[in-house]
């Protein structure tokens, strides 16, 4: 029997007991309710999602060709149109592709202050918010490919039924996990620990967190960034712990990011209890300057290293630097004390998508932890073209082969498009995540800002053809009519707005007397 089956007799179970009473209930129409509402919880979410993370890091261990991808989004409509394209577009799975909460995002558009830096300057509940967005849109796309099925059911012979019936009972959710970036943990680990609760509740089984300083927090592709002291983030990480335990989802993961490659500053000279501790090591990377007691100067902070009194340079800021050249030493330890900590993935923020440059990092954190895997930002903030074409130039070089024929300081020229050079670098970034995923251990490739990215480049396509010459041509020949052409679901934005929905529970609740939208005079029709 069917699992659809064995629900409305489930229902007409419960039907039974209460009487004549309900008599007006449908046992099918509940068992379809319930079908397309399969998640009553976030939690119930952030328990499956977890699990998936879980089979999928185990999986990338033994073949590193399955790694795993997202895009970061802004709005429950764009993450459920990314789903509902790769199920079209992947033989109606979703596997190894999930979704990316961006904080820069988050900042910039979801503000109730208006577009804002990523300084996590924006309201803490936000991202909360948006999780719960997220999956009340994945939840609906489940809904809505349901009730198209359930119409099949309704509308097939006899003998075509248990074939729509097992589409029913094997039906893939759009629900995937979410990778949900908390920044810096929007103030100290009590903080931390109350709104990864928030966002572990609306369903986020990862939870994304850097070692920046909360109240001087920088994008990771910005300068001026601050890092911690190692044991103030290991706080903050063993306040996500405690959040994912205490709500029950021991699965949960902690993906713990490094901005120490290009963050030159600190704001507090770490604690030593004891030499060769964490806070030991995190001031020896300080630029600082050996004294005599008597060139102290007034309001001077100085401390002892190795039996020398030394005096760290101190900015107008107040603010401490590190010696230069030590990034990578800094990342790697970092990466190390973090796991250490209990963190499950690692993010390393790195100027430039090398290769060589991640793997160099990960090659020195596996040779403490084999097993490490990485989370990397395939960022915009990155000329990849550029980035890759330069990459491309510099081997050429190497190998002795004649670059006469490029400018390397003005590589990004539409004349280089179709030369050897641009299909070498355009090659390299092809496989770049398979690459590192081969080389450097990275689990996990995610665009942070795409949507952003693609939606103002469509916008301002589509207002120079409207506004101009074209007029009404250029929204039907550039939008519509490449919706209809590619099969684009929301077309029928009537039918994505939940509409169909809508009458399949006005006949569920009023019968023959129910009053619908998708009748004959519905404009949608147009487009069946």
């Amino acid at each position: 029997m069917s699992n659809y089956q064995s629900a409305i007799e489930a229902v007409q179970a419960i039907k039974a007991k209460a009487g004549s009473s309900w008599d007006a209930i449908n046992p099918e129409s509940i068992a379809r309710m319930r079908a397309q509402n399969k998640f009553k919880t976030g939690l119930e979410i952030a328990q499956y999602t977890a699990d998936i993370m879980r089979a999928d890091m185990a999986a990338f261990d033994a073949d590193k060709t399955k790694y795993t991808q997202s895009l970061g989004c802004w709005h429950g409509f764009v993450g459920q149109q990314k789903m509902i394209s790769i199920k079209k577009h992947f033989d109606g799975k979703t596997d190894r592709r999930y979704l990316y909460l961006s904080g820069w995002m988050v900042a910039a558009l979801r503000s109730e202050f208006g577009p804002l830096p990523d300084q996590s300057m924006h309201e803490k509940t936000s991202v909360a918010s948006l999780v719960e967005e997220l999956y009340t849109f994945l939840r609906q796309a489940d809904a809505r490919e349901l009730g198209g099925l359930f119409r099949e059911l309704d509308a097939a012979a006899e003998s075509d039924k248990a074939a729509i019936q097992y589409k029913i009972d094997n039906h893939v959710t759009h629900v995937v996990p979410i990778v949900a970036d908390i920044d810096a943990g929007f103030g100290n680990a009590e903080a931390t620990y109350l709104m990864a609760k928030q966002m572990i509740e609306a369903g986020a089984c990862a939870l994304q967190i850097e070692n920046q300083v909360a109240d001087e927090k920088q994008c990771g592709h910005q300068d001026g960034k601050v890092t911690v002291p190692h044991a103030d983030f290991h706080a903050k990480i063993r306040a996500l712990r405690h959040a994912f335990l205490e709500l029950g989802i021991d699965n949960g993961l902690i993906v713990a990011r490094t901005d120490s490659e290009g963050a030159g500053l600190t704001k507090e000279i770490a604690v030593v209890k004891e030499p060769g501790d964490s806070g030991d090591i995190y001031n020896s990377y300080l630029d600082v300057e050996e004294i005599d007691v008597a060139d102290m100067g007034e309001g001077d902070v100085v401390f002892n290293r190795g039996g020398k009194l030394v005096r760290p340079k101190r900015l107008p800021s107040g603010l401490y630097q590190f010696r230069q050249g030590t990034g990578h030493e800094r990342c790697v330890f970092d990466c190390i004390g973090a796991l250490n900590a209990g963190a499950d993935l690692l993010w390393i923020e790195t100027a430039v998508p090398t290769v060589h440059e991640i793997k160099g990092m990960m090659d020195d954190v596996r040779k403490v932890h084999p097993d490490a895997k990485l989370v990397y930002n395939n960022s915009p903030s990155f000329n990849w073209t550029l980035n890759f074409r330069q990459q491309a130039y510099d081997a050429m070089v190497e190998a002795g082969e004649d670059v006469s024929a490029y400018v390397r300081g003005d590589l990004m020229n539409a004349e280089y498009d179709d030369s050897e050079l641009s299909a070498t670098a355009d090659e390299r970034v092809r496989t770049f995540q398979a690459d590192t995923a081969r080389e450097a251990n990275v689990f996990h490739h995610l665009i942070t800002l795409p949507t952003y990215h693609t939606t103002a480049l469509s916008v301002d396509n589509l207002a120079k053809e409207y506004f101009g010459e074209q007029g009404m041509l250029g929204y039907v020949k550039k939008v519509q009519r490449e919706e209809i052409r590619q099969g684009i679901a929301c077309v029928k934005h009537q039918n994505m707005s939940g509409s169909d929905m809508g009458d399949d529970h006005k006949e569920y609740f009023a019968g023959e007397n129910a009053l619908k939208a998708g009748g004959a005079k519905n404009t949608s029709n147009q487009f069946n």
